[in-house]
């Protein structure tokens, strides 16, 4: 997720007055040899005939592995040949912070690409409430009649009365991980979950400084990780953003007071120091998987981004890597762990919204998303059901995927002693608090000598604006 602000793009041509296939904008020039030969299924093919000539832009949230990217190309480029149409491909980090302003602004003037896929959970809500998207439900019900089932999770972010408003792409599972041999040496049990307590007492014992062993690999310096670490805690301490109708701003409560001192205290009690690794409080969202590839962290909080990345790069991290669900807290015995996916939307007034439509389809299934989940093992999953049956890389390539598919299927929602119903409804103004960094700053307002409950409540004040700003009076 290094990519901040510029926009890249890949031009895949497909057979033209040249005769050729053209491949611009990669700089490196074409991608290696594919380990994976895509191919475009025929039924495809007849559906892309009346569009042949076409042309689509498309907008590809930026994912952690290059090789992942570059597999990815590789797919739109085969399909382009295939149907002798034209793709433009912009790559753009999901932490680029303008994101959903800046296709919103293009979506109004006119100027838009005709499909991007993003973040489900991050940024559909936000796009539908601008306006900005086109109702995909009849492709969605085409898919169920193909693929079966999408992850249960996409029903709750992709809905909206009723309608589809983005078609499931791959699937991104939550996860945790711990370094197991430095458990093993401490006589720590390895489980499928812990409560934030135990894994704070825990990184306190395997750490020591002296070894550059740093047990906590966590920071609440502004990242997407940090996010969703600090809102995680506050969700399972039975606190939350928003009610279960995602319109209501119920942030300053008790229990995120409490969710906010545990926090706090990690990072400015003396007795934590030695868990913490040196930087953490300026770490970006690459900054963690660095790090534990490194071999320095007993604990972090990531997509499997850095799962993939120490399996595909034979990095020694992964065979001592424990892959956990999460935590519990005082409000839940059960980790919220339930995912997401990147997810296609077509955008409102798409010049080619058929050909845009196609594509989608395409890419969720068969060799052109088993290339790209080859070169993001567990990191790119597949969102839909009978995918996952499709060929047996998925069933036994690796190890975590059996619990990377469960989640998929996770029952939802997971309702908190408190009340509170995870995942709620899909919230433009909770997801636009999250891409402000409020909590990461209320966080850091907190390190800095701030008392958590005056933390809280003047964060609540800035999320009631942002709500209402959103069309929702407080």
């Amino acid at each position: 997720m290094e990519e901040k602000t510029e926009w890249s793009r890949r031009t895949f041509l497909g057979a033209s007055a040249l005769g050729v296939l053209g491949l611009a904008g990669c700089g490196s020039g074409p991608a290696p040899a594919p380990k994976v030969d895509v191919q475009v299924p025929q039924a495809l093919l007849d559906q892309a005939a009346p569009l042949r000539g076409g042309s689509v832009g498309m907008l590809s949230q930026k994912l952690y592995s290059e090789a992942a990217n570059k597999a990815l190309d590789r797919s739109l480029q085969v399909f382009a040949q295939a149907t002798g149409t034209t793709i433009r491909n912009d790559l753009v980090s999901g932490d680029a912070g303008d994101m959903v302003a800046k296709m919103d602004a293009e979506v109004k003037a006119g100027t838009s690409r005709d499909l991007a896929f993003v973040s489900d959970r991050r940024f559909v809500g936000q796009l539908h409430n601008l306006g900005a998207l086109t109702d995909v439900t009849d492709v969605v019900t085409e898919m169920k009649a193909l693929y079966g089932e999408p992850a249960t999770a996409s029903t709750k972010f992709c809905v909206f009365d009723g309608r589809w408003f983005a078609i499931p792409y791959h699937f991104i599972a939550s996860g945790m991980y711990l370094r197991k041999d430095w458990y093993a040496e401490k006589g720590l049990p390895l489980k499928p979950y812990y409560s934030w307590e135990e894994l704070r007492d825990n990184a306190l014992a395997v750490s020591d400084p002296a070894k550059r062993r740093f047990g906590w690999g966590l920071t609440v310096n502004r990242s997407g990780d940090a996010n969703g670490f600090i809102q995680n805690v506050i969700d399972t301490y039975g606190g939350a953003i928003a009610d279960n109708t995602g319109t209501k701003v119920v942030f300053n409560s008790p229990e995120t007071v409490a969710a906010v001192t545990f926090i706090g205290d990690i990072y400015t009690n003396p007795k934590y120091q030695p868990m913490l690794p040196p930087g953490v409080g300026s770490w970006t969202d690459s900054s963690n998987n660095e790090n534990w590839l490194a071999g320095i962290l007993g604990l972090t909080l990531n997509q499997f981004s850095v799962y993939a990345d120490s399996k595909t790069k034979k990095n020694p991290v992964y065979a001592n890597t424990h892959v956990f669900n999460g935590a519990t807290g005082p409000a839940l015995d059960r980790p919220l762990a339930y995912g997401e996916s990147n997810s296609f939307v077509v955008f409102k007034g798409a010049k080619n919204p058929d050909l845009a439509k196609l594509v989608a389809k395409f890419m969720v299934g068969g060799s052109a998303l088993l290339g790209v989940a080859k070169e993001a093992p567990c990191l790119v999953n597949p969102s839909w059901s009978k995918v996952w049956d499709s060929d047996p890389y998925y069933t036994g390539g690796d190890p975590a995927f059996p619990a990377l598919r469960e989640q998929t299927r996770t029952p939802l929602p997971v309702t908190t002693k408190t009340g509170y119903a995870f995942p709620q409804a899909p919230s433009p103004g909770e997801q636009a608090a999250l891409a402000a960094y409020l909590l990461t700053d209320m966080m850091q307002s907190v390190i800095q000598g701030t008392k958590p409950a005056d933390a809280v409540a003047a964060t609540h004040g800035r999320i009631v604006q942002i709500f209402e700003q959103q069309g929702y009076k407080q």
